[in-house]
């Protein structure tokens, strides 16, 4: 008989809600640290990005519902601490970012999560923790939406609606480093950092209706969706534009005068996170962080997203960010 007692699972902390509804349903707890699976890596949290997907995720239980109190968040940033078996793109002490098995839980409001290794890419050495973590998610749908649905060449005209939000901030500088010339819709006090962007034409939203003053677009990126924004982005475009939106698949308008539209749901990309790290490393790209809070504060965090006022991005300290 062996009377050795049995180690304690390894525990963490984490964010988790009990019941899907508001910010105050989020709370910090202690959950069994993952390990990793073949093919995976196990990545110690330094820092955690927030989306708004996040928050509709905390009040309704995610795509198709979740079961369970899982972890919320999928943006990380951190050190990879262990590696599963047949991994050899990483080696702990590595640094690395990522969005994990989006749109599957990932956990990434904790101080380890796991996932694929390609879902993972090494951070670029211009970014500390806390910008890296701001950078999968709405970087990887801005790339996939402009490079992948819309095939944006050089010397093409495109309109980015909410231009200063996190996705739309990071498909400026995208279209910029693509050689397009951008416009971009924002409330005026926003426009000055707009233009440091990149934007060539800002638009101010609340004073004049941009389907009256903006003509001869190829591509329209919707990253709002309200108040029939799809729709009325087909006035301005070229014929055989390009539409592409990302709130909602319902808000995609009927095609029209040649002009393709479509629904941009981001997946995990290693190939784009290549992409993204090297318009950051040499220095076309780079994540607008707002605020930084840390991992207790994350119904704090939510409330200030779901505000809709926030330029850039939100990011969750979580290790050493």
């Amino acid at each position: 008989m062996n009377d050795t007692p049995t180690a304690a699972p390894a525990t963490m902390r984490a964010i988790t809600a009990a019941e899907w509804g508001g910010p105050e349903v989020l709370t910090e707890t202690r959950v069994a640290r993952p390990e990793p699976g073949p093919t995976e890596i196990l990545v110690r949290v330094h820092a955690a990005g927030l989306n708004p997907v996040d928050w509709k995720s905390r009040a309704t239980g995610g795509f198709g519902g979740w079961a369970g109190q899982p972890v919320l968040g999928w943006d990380v940033s951190g050190v990879v601490e262990a590696v599963g078996l047949g991994v050899t793109l990483y080696a702990p002490g590595d640094e690395v970012f990522g969005m994990p098995r989006f749109p599957a839980p990932a956990g990434g409001y904790a101080e380890y999560v796991t996932g694929p290794a390609r879902h993972f890419a090494r951070k670029p050495a211009a970014l500390d923790h806390v910008r890296a973590a701001a950078l999968p998610l709405a970087g990887l749908t801005a790339w996939q939406s402009l490079v992948g649905t819309a095939g944006l060449r050089p010397g093409q005209r495109v309109l980015v609606h909410a231009a200063a939000g996190g996705v739309g901030h990071l498909a400026v500088q995208i279209a910029k480093a693509r050689g397009a010339y951008v416009l971009g819709t924002a409330s005026a006090a926003k426009h000055d950092f707009l233009r440091t962007l990149g934007v060539d034409e800002p638009i101010d939203y609340t004073a004049v209706d941009f389907a009256e003053t903006v003509r001869d677009v190829d591509v329209v990126l919707d990253c709002y969706g309200g108040d029939d924004y799809g729709t009325r982005s087909l006035a301005v475009l070229r014929e055989g534009g390009t539409l592409v939106t990302l709130p909602s698949p319902d808000a995609v308008p009927a095609t029209e005068r040649g002009i393709r539209t479509g629904f941009t749901l981001v997946e995990p990309d290693y190939a784009g996170l290549l992409a993204l790290a090297e318009l950051v490393e040499t220095g076309r790209l780079r994540p607008e962080v707002e605020t930084v809070l840390p991992l207790a504060e994350a119904a704090k965090a939510h409330r200030l997203g779901e505000s809709g006022r926030t330029r850039g991005k939100i990011v969750l300290t979580v290790g050493d960010a």
